[in-house]
């Protein structure tokens, strides 16, 4: 988990971007009616505007109030790591999930000024959280921890190792 605020941004960076690719080859499979190589490559046309987002969401709002509500859940201080991870991916996804369901809403189903607009975002929302929240737990969250462990533990075994 990251321990700086340069970590915490890296680790935000590389979470966002696992989830929203898949997420959005999700929603592109839907969309379209078919999981195929194509959406693989498609996804990467709306990843950026959607990876930004989701970034910028995290770092200013999401993730500090993820942690607060988390942490009314179940007490970090008595809890082993594994249920502070859960918790605080599972709230992650619950604030998130419509957040990001807006934006791809707004972005890509039509816009706010469409009749529809607030069935469309709740459809959507509905439809993406089962899928955020695997994706979460099953996927981008181990992968991402890994990921990561793997580049802040070695690159401290090097730092600890130049100071010798």
């Amino acid at each position: 988990m990251p321990k700086t605020k340069f970590q915490e941004i890296i680790f935000t960076a590389l979470m966002a971007c696992v989830m929203v690719y898949g997420l959005v080859c999700y929603n592109i499979t839907l969309s379209i009616g078919d999981f195929t190589n194509k959406v693989l490559l498609m996804a990467f046309g709306e990843l950026p505007i959607m990876w930004l987002v989701a970034v910028a969401l995290e770092l200013l709002f999401v993730g500090v109030l993820s942690k607060i509500i988390a942490f009314k859940i179940i007490n970090p201080a008595e809890s082993q790591p594994f249920f502070i991870i859960a918790a605080i991916s599972a709230t992650s996804v619950w604030l998130m999930c419509p957040l990001m369901s807006f934006v791809a809403t707004v972005l890509f189903k039509g816009g706010l000024l469409q009749s529809e607009f607030i069935s469309i975002w709740i459809k959507t929302t509905v439809l993406n959280f089962p899928v955020a929240f695997f994706w979460q737990f099953f996927v981008a969250g181990p992968l991402v921890r890994l990921i990561f462990g793997l580049i802040f533990n070695r690159k401290n075994a090097l730092v600890a190792k130049l100071a010798e």
